[in-house]
């Protein structure tokens, strides 16, 4: 299916390449004025100059260098998105890195901390800096991009995992704080993508990352991995007026059949479909643990 995003803006972080730039690509693609925003100010540029190439003469592209773990760049981005559109309809939070790969108590303790600064504490300081903007017009889509650490344990790569559960707990509070403001919040996971982060992991070889888990990852990597494609499509439904009203989610681009939800609505009001939950023992068939 194809969405229009004509007439919306949309800020996106960590879009000089990967998810996010086929992210930023789709959104001008179907309509969207965009600033897209990364840590390297040579690279945005290019992208930007790329995507401005390609936008309609209604379109407004732009790119701006930001580290999102820096409060003052990311007031500064938001503030260039607030001035460049009319209003600012969607803010994708992309930017994440990988960090420290190895044994939790081998690993450096800054790049750990600065795992979780830009995974996690740069998508809650770029929402709070569009935040009462969207609440002043009652309308707006934040989506934030989980992994593969939000639902699986990943043993010597705690900080990312760790970061990663934190986004999509994050979303589903924000989800409900911010619901009667007219807001929804979901987190996307996008699959196994094989881009600068497998790379990192393949580089650095079993010995850092688990014997199983490297095999995994070199498997898919052979395989091609999950289209970037899929990932964009997700978000750029999520950013179109078609999935307004479903909020507060974790959906998977490549498992779930999102094309879909706007005719469970119903179904998911109320329920804990596609959210992160506790397992009781119950819910694998067993009575120990009752009361």
């Amino acid at each position: 299916m194809t969405y229009s995003l004509a007439g919306r803006s949309a800020l996106i972080t960590g879009a000089s390449q990967g998810l996010g730039l086929a992210i930023a690509r789709a959104y001008v693609a179907a309509g969207a004025s965009v600033l897209v925003c990364a840590r390297d100010g040579e690279l945005i540029d290019r992208v930007g100059q790329e995507l401005a190439s390609s936008a309609r003469p209604s379109q407004v592209v732009a790119a701006q260098q930001a580290d999102v773990s820096l409060p003052d760049q990311v007031e500064r981005m938001a503030a260039r998105a607030l001035g460049l559109f009319p209003h600012l309809d969607i803010l994708v939070n992309n930017a994440g890195i990988c960090g420290p790969l190895g044994a939790v108590e081998a690993t450096d303790w800054r790049e750990w901390v600065k795992t979780i600064e830009i995974n996690l504490l740069g998508s809650v300081l770029a929402v709070r800096a569009v935040l009462p903007h969207m609440k002043s017009r009652r309308y707006g889509k934040i989506i934030q991009i989980s992994g593969g650490g939000a639902t699986t344990p990943l043993p010597w790569i705690s900080a990312y995992a760790a970061s990663k559960a934190a986004v999509v707990r994050f979303s589903e509070s924000l989800a409900l704080e911010v619901r009667e403001d007219g807001i929804d919040v979901n987190a996307i996971a996008p699959g196994a993508l094989n881009t600068r982060m497998m790379r990192t992991v393949l580089d650095a070889g079993p010995s850092a990352v688990g014997d199983a888990y490297f095999a995994r990852m070199s498997r898919i990597a052979s395989e091609g991995g999950t289209p970037l494609e899929m990932g964009a499509g997700l978000a750029t439904f999520l950013a179109a007026a078609e999935s307004d009203g479903i909020t507060g989610r974790l959906i998977s681009a490549p498992w779930d059949p999102w094309p879909d939800l706007p005719a469970r609505r119903a179904a998911l009001e109320g329920s804990d479909i596609y959210t992160l939950r506790r397992i009781t023992p119950a819910d694998r068939g067993h009575s120990w643990g009752e009361k």
